[in-house]
């Protein structure tokens, strides 16, 4: 079977074409190929079908074989791929990820894709929606006591689960292979959560590390970057136009802070290598 590998600031998987290749168990599929000893190696795999609601599918498994609802570093590089391709002729399309749809431009020079600007839709607030278990309709700086240690949380869905915590110190010097599996199966989060621990630099820079449920970490999130900036906002640490510095690479979102506009995300979709494999 054919594959390609792509990453989105260092957050990879591997790519699948539906469009030549059938994958008949796409669980067990995902667990083979995202071992980075026995496999591919990757974050999860990504399989690109033809949309039913949009112009194409992103079928998202985690590196466990657990589905995910979205990653904004996977459709970045989904859109990369399907232009590359020549499935779409023009800059402009939409993908969809478990019925969710996300509006693609492309900034293309010299026929080279060079960035990819998603429309991830409006931030979900709410916590039943998220879910989060809580006594109020929105967890936004909340309090929490994780293994004796205090933190303040913010929950964001940005169709899939988060909870970000504002940390006082760089996260690469943060605990996160001790506490991210904590808050990632803790028994407030019914789906399990992705967890997002971020310092504040200025009005317009966030240093983060994200902790992935099915996953564990990885050098970005896209959709943990909205939710994190999101989650800035919301408690006026930052302005609008936010850059986020990730392990792999960096981020750029904005967002309003009007809770029914769209967050706007713009970053990179880069090849790694292709090849064939046997499952």
């Amino acid at each position: 079977m054919k594959f390609t590998k792509m990453h989105g600031c260092g957050n990879d998987y591997v790519y699948i074409d539906c469009f030549e290749e059938t994958v008949k168990d796409e669980k067990a599929a995902a667990i083979k190929l995202s071992d980075r000893h026995f496999g591919v190696g990757g974050d999860g795999l990504i399989l690109i079908k033809k949309g039913k609601a949009a112009d194409f599918e992103m079928v998202m498994y985690n590196a466990d074989g657990s589905r995910a609802e979205m990653c904004g570093n996977a459709i970045r590089c989904v859109a990369r791929y399907v232009y590359d391709k020549g499935y779409v002729n023009t800059a402009e399309f939409s993908i969809e990820s478990m019925g969710k749809v996300k509006y693609i431009t492309l900034t293309v020079e010299n026929g080279v894709v060079t960035g990819v600007r998603v429309d991830m839709g409006a931030p979900i607030l709410n916590a039943a929606d998220i879910p989060v278990v809580s006594n109020g309709d929105k967890v936004i700086n909340n309090e929490i006591t994780v293994d004796g240690r205090k933190f303040n949380m913010t929950c964001v869905s940005m169709g899939n689960p988060h909870a970000v915590m504002f940390i006082d110190r760089s996260p690469r010097e943060f605990e996160l292979e001790h506490f991210g599996p904590l808050f990632e199966n803790n028994s407030i989060f019914p789906k399990k959560v992705n967890a997002e621990f971020a310092r504040v630099v200025d009005r317009n820079n966030i240093e983060m590390r994200v902790w992935e449920r099915g996953t564990g970490e990885t050098l970005a999130c896209g959709t943990g970057t909205c939710a994190t900036v999101v989650a800035a906002i919301l408690n006026g640490y930052t302005d609008n136009d936010v850059t986020v510095h990730l392990l792999g690479g960096d981020l750029k979102i904005h967002w309003s802070g009007n809770e029914s506009d769209s967050v706007i995300m713009t970053g990179p979709a880069e090849y790694v290598f292709s090849g064939e494999i046997n499952l």
